[in-house]
């Protein structure tokens, strides 16, 4: 098995200003001394510093990959958008959308990051790689069409997506969203399709706050090819084991597809600064586990993880190399510094209960 591993420096690169986490900046709201959103690149370069620490990376087929070509990003988003984004972008950067700040070259940055997520996805689906991860920055999943938000200034799945699809006969995909906030962007460009079923796995009403909801299904052509599974705070590994089990899998064997593809994001850990979902390192490798022998089992192992959200600098290195390495099949590990503190934090008692009846009920809503 050859997992692949994309990556480059120069999504590092991408900055954002003018905000104090998540607040503009402006009236009593000070700066911070770090500067900038909680999407900050350390999280991303602390992944990749522990894998190569402990000789993960050594394991993988490292690459970095062209920007996603005007062509590939006219298939998802719209001229007047990109027009609009690389005039600001060349003449020092600013804000489009809610929350998406970019200095200079932000848009060459997203670029590079859908093209990224789009070597990734071209080459598993034709078998130069059993299965890849895309260290994407910036992020992707609630980036509309026309309307950049929630750090994301491209739609790097959808990219990838319809690139694989126009060049390489790409058919039916899954998009698994586990990232804790809703996949809003994903599910909006493929809301009326039935080649691309999306699932989101969220933090109820976390971000955005007015979509996610269970009743969306899509309409047209793609009602029933769009699921959201809102889960309430503290949901933790379990519960999220069970959607996979109860929701996920089901859906995924309904709808065979040829390649399923993970937003992966990070920020459902226990100890992410913009959720609460109590997820440990061993869940993510846990849940990396279950869609990986899904995939095996559906569309011959074709499965990339597209890195997206995840706040914690001291976290997300160990979530994302557990994850990887799942992924890869490799016996190398980083030891869970925080293992016996966030395993004892787990839901236990009524609230243990309250959960699978939680997903037993949106099991049933979305059947």
């Amino acid at each position: 098995m050859t997992t692949g591993f994309f990556w480059d420096e120069r999504c590092f690169w991408h900055g954002g200003g003018n905000y104090a986490f998540t607040l503009p900046l402006g009236g009593l709201v000070q700066p911070l001394a770090a500067g900038g959103l909680p999407e900050s690149p350390e999280t991303k370069r602390r992944l990749k510093n522990l894998m190569d620490v402990t000789g993960l990376t050594r394991e993988l087929s490292v690459h970095s990959a062209p920007q996603a070509t005007r062509e590939d990003l006219l298939r998802v988003h719209p001229e007047s958008y990109l027009d609009a984004f690389k005039r600001m972008s060349d003449t020092g950067g600013g804000e489009l959308g809610l929350r998406t700040p970019f200095a200079q070259g932000g848009y060459e940055h997203a670029a590079l990051s859908a093209g990224l997520a789009k070597a990734a996805v071209q080459q598993v689906w034709t078998g130069a790689l059993t299965n890849a991860y895309a260290l994407s920055r910036p992020p992707g999943h609630h980036c509309l069409p026309d309307f950049p938000n929630g750090f994301c200034l491209m739609a790097n799945i959808a990219i990838a997506i319809e690139a694989a699809k126009a060049d390489h006969g790409l058919g039916r995909v899954a998009v698994l969203d586990w990232d804790v906030h809703h996949g809003n962007g994903t599910e909006a460009i493929y809301y009326a399709r039935d080649d691309v079923l999306t699932i989101s796995i969220h933090q109820d009403g976390n971000y955005p706050i007015d979509t996610g909801a269970v009743t969306d299904r899509g309409t047209g052509p793609g009602t029933g090819y769009n699921m959201n599974i809102p889960l309430p705070a503290g949901a933790g590994d379990a519960t999220y084991a069970d959607v996979m089990e109860q929701i996920v899998r089901p859906a995924l064997e309904r709808f065979r597809p040829d390649m399923i593809i993970v937003a992966c994001g990070f920020d459902a850990s226990a100890v992410d600064p913009l959720a609460r979902m109590s997820l440990t390192a061993n869940g993510f490798a846990m849940l990396t586990r279950q869609i990986k022998e899904t995939a095996d089992a559906l569309c011959d192992g074709k499965l990339v993880l597209v890195h997206e959200g995840g706040y914690s600098e001291v976290y997300v290195p160990f979530c994302g190399h557990a994850t990887i390495a799942t992924l890869a099949g490799s016996t190398i590990t980083a030891p869970d510094p925080l293992e016996k503190n966030l395993t004892a934090r787990q839901p236990n008692g009524r609230f243990a209960e309250f959960l699978k009846r939680e997903v037993a009920d949106l099991a049933r809503a979305l059947e």
